[in-house]
């Protein structure tokens, strides 16, 4: 069974698959900062998160430090060692923006190079001060099932007239929409398909299909936090949908996983 990931909850302007191979910096992404950071306590005690990244910057309203940190440097938030409890207790609206001047660099940017920027939120508002390790650590191995892949490979030239569209109203390949027990991708690699499981499944993992191609797939599988006699309670797992409906399977594995050790942390100041 998962658990009740964070991440599952969220809802995003964009899809941020989290990968720990991901943390580095983008060379772009550190010549860019935020000209004015917001960090505000949110008492509201909803169950709601939202995160996006913005046309000027980014945005994240109810969320904890943990989560923030998860986002920041795309990595499962098991994966983050060292934080206090008040790190997933306490939650806070967090607003950034770049500076004018800075808009058409952050316009040509990469959604995920853009999301790496918000590690200089965590840095000054939370003096966070981290370093990485290897850890042995439960895994998932993504393998063919042995009923055979059951995805369709993606046709270069297809425009998805009834797909996921950009902001600029087209329908193009590489794109992947998440929702509530629902992950839709169109022309996808499975590079990007491992990030999001990793994400969903709160545990890293590893792509052994050996499969190269990029692929269209609709996957629905019930949520662990399914209320007890909804109509969700009713579907399958992720595990079972992800071998059912894409022929492929998670395999419990171990291995050795590169963490974020927090060595040094401060709950904010007042804006």
């Amino acid at each position: 069974m998962m658990r009740n990931g964070l991440a599952r909850k969220i809802v995003m302007g964009t899809m941020l698959a989290i990968s720990p191979a991901a943390w580095a910096q983008d060379a772009s992404a550190e010549r860019l900062s935020y000209d004015v950071i917001s960090v505000k306590p949110n008492t509201s005690g909803s169950g709601g998160m939202r995160i996006m990244v913005t046309p000027d910057g980014f945005a994240a309203e109810n969320v904890s430090l943990h989560m923030l940190m998860s986002t920041a440097f795309q990595i499962n938030s098991e994966l983050i060692v060292g934080l206090p409890k008040w790190s997933d207790s306490d939650r806070f609206d967090v607003k950034a923006k770049v500076a004018e001047e800075d808009l058409p660099a952050l316009k040509k940017m990469e959604p995920k190079d853009r999301i790496q920027i918000v590690q200089s939120i965590v840095a000054e508002r939370f003096k966070v001060v981290v370093h990485r390790e290897k850890r042995e650590w439960p895994t998932y191995d993504l393998v063919v099932a042995k009923s055979g892949l059951k995805m369709k490979e993606a046709k270069p030239d297809d425009t998805y007239a009834n797909g996921i569209k950009g902001p600029d109203g087209k329908g193009n390949g590489g794109m992947m929409r998440m929702g509530r027990g629902t992950m839709t991708g169109q022309g996808i690699p499975i590079e990007n398909m491992t990030r999001a499981l990793s994400s969903l499944t709160q545990r890293t993992v590893v792509d052994k299909t050996g499969l190269k191609e990029n692929y269209d797939f609709e996957l629905k599988w019930t949520p662990d936090d399914a209320p007890a006699g909804s109509t969700e309670e009713n579907g399958e797992s992720i595990f079972t949908a992800v071998q059912e409906q894409l022929g492929l399977r998670l395999d419990a594995s171990k291995g050795m996983v590169e963490t974020l050790i927090v060595d040094h942390v401060e709950k904010p100041s007042e804006d």
